[in-house]
């Protein structure tokens, strides 16, 4: 009889455990989805981003004489302890990243380039981001950015959405900087004229080389060329 009560006990022990593992587990996924959704939704500027608003907080921290490295827009070692270092004195939380908080704490404003148009910068995005697909395909992507401007999601300019943290590999790698072809003019004019090939989606990848869990676990809405259109 002792001996059954003791098995008894263990087992529920063991059942115990399982259980908050089970909770725990389940908690750790949710928050990491909680928090990759974040970050493709541009949830702040970390180690990595590159781009016009990294050279704007750069600018911002060496005013305040935090930051005297090279203004480059691109956010290493450097700006993330310059970063560190004014979230310390202001009472922010130390995490390296300029969220809102820390944006607001710096008075940054993000702008594109001076003289960069809407259509400037939106062709760019769509010669950077497709220009191997089809002209249908550039004109998609092009209105996906013009979506995010309309969303409350998302900032509401062109620029604010083409430059957040990690929103386009095109920003990331540099190639926005090119010059755009004239199809990709054409279709950026087409974009912002109303024509949506998406029906209103806000993200889009490409399935061959997407790596992103977060993305790929969204349903997809349509597929044109080589990228997937999820709402």
């Amino acid at each position: 009889m002792k001996k059954r009560k003791t098995e008894k006990f263990l087992n529920l022990c063991v059942c115990t455990v399982l259980a908050m593992t089970v909770a725990v587990t389940g908690l750790y996924v949710f928050t990491d989805i909680f928090v990759t959704e974040s970050a493709e939704a541009g949830a702040g500027y970390g180690q990595g981003s590159t781009g016009e608003p990294v050279l704007q907080i750069q600018k911002a921290l060496q005013e305040r004489g935090y930051y005297t490295g090279k203004l480059d827009g691109i956010y290493g070692k450097l700006t993330t302890a310059a970063v560190k270092k004014f979230q310390t004195d202001t009472g922010l939380r130390v995490d390296g990243i300029v969220g809102s908080g820390t944006v607001a704490a710096l008075g940054v404003t993000f702008q594109a380039k001076s003289g960069t148009g809407d259509l400037d910068l939106l062709a760019r995005v769509i010669y950077g981001e497709a220009r191997g697909e089809a002209y249908v395909g550039q004109v998609a992507v092009g209105a996906v950015v013009l979506n995010r401007v309309a969303s409350s999601l998302f900032p509401n300019t062109v620029s604010g959405v083409v430059y957040q943290a990690g929103a386009f590999d095109a920003v990331s790698d540099g190639q926005v900087n090119l010059t755009p072809d004239d199809t990709a003019k054409r279709a950026a004019q087409d974009a912002l004229n109303g024509w949506d090939p998406t029906g209103g989606c806000l993200y889009y990848y490409n399935p061959k080389t997407a790596t992103s869990k977060w993305m790929l676990s969204k349903t997809v809405y349509l597929s044109i060329g080589n990228h997937s259109f999820c709402l």
